[in-house]
């Protein structure tokens, strides 16, 4: 990954850096956020990983080991199909699925999150925030079942890979992960209907203090947070 953008807000107490495969503008990235003052997080039992998708699985691994990472699955083939993966850890406890599936335009392609009901929570991806279900598959022999949710085809855009351990309806959600940024046309319009189908609006559509860009932020029925960016702002903050 490279560092896209770093930035300081001292009036919030907070210092972010922006990281991924390619521009802000048309790439996934990951948000790094450090809290004045605090250098420990709950990452609970609920977030499950990002996915990168890779050349070589087995190299990759080798490199990361080489420059002191944690490796927490060897590479091998995925128990539910034949793409090889490995599992590491960055040194803040967060895990990265490495994929190798054949490159994508989008090597940052998943989040993982682990739900209590999936058709509950397919139903409010769909409705709420406008996303299709790419696919869907059960491993009873593993005792669950996951959906791919996006925007496009998972070779070509990010996914949200949602996951439902047989009998388990509640997770901790620790205080680490915070939540999936999605761009919109309007801000407004995406909190009403996120309303409509069920989601808990936690900040109500409007500038974000010291950036001005315009937010909402939500819950879905899992307390799952996401943050909707008004299209037009964010590029503004891009220059």
């Amino acid at each position: 990954m490279k560092l896209l953008r770093r930035r300081d807000i001292p009036e919030e107490q907070y210092s972010n850096a922006f990281l991924g495969y390619g521009p802000e503008d048309s790439n996934f990235v990951v948000e790094l956020t450090y809290n004045y003052g605090v250098d420990k997080y709950n990452i609970g039992t609920g977030f499950g990983h990002f996915g990168i998708d890779v050349e070589d699985v087995s190299k990759s691994v080798e490199l990361i080991k080489a420059k002191g990472g944690k490796v927490t699955r060897e590479p091998g083939p995925a128990k539910s199909g034949s793409t090889i993966i490995a599992s590491v850890e960055d040194p803040d406890g967060y895990t990265f699925e490495l994929l190798e599936r054949g490159l994508s335009p989008e090597p940052l392609c998943q989040v993982m999150l682990r739900v209590g009901d999936l058709d509950r929570a397919i139903n409010f991806y769909k409705k709420a925030f406008g996303m299709e279900l790419l696919r869907k598959r059960d491993y009873p022999e593993y005792k669950y079942t996951y959906a791919l949710m996006g925007y496009g085809p998972e070779d070509k855009n990010p996914v949200l890979e949602l996951t439902y351990n047989y009998g388990i309806t509640d997770y901790d959600k620790g205080n680490g992960y915070a939540q999936i940024a999605i761009g919109t046309d309007d801000v407004y319009k995406s909190a009403e209907a996120i309303k409509l189908y069920g989601g808990k609006i936690v900040l109500e559509p409007g500038p974000l203090p010291g950036i001005n860009t315009k937010i909402t932020a939500c819950l879905d029925p899992d307390g799952w947070k996401s943050v909707f960016v008004d299209n037009v702002d964010f590029m503004k903050e891009l220059e």
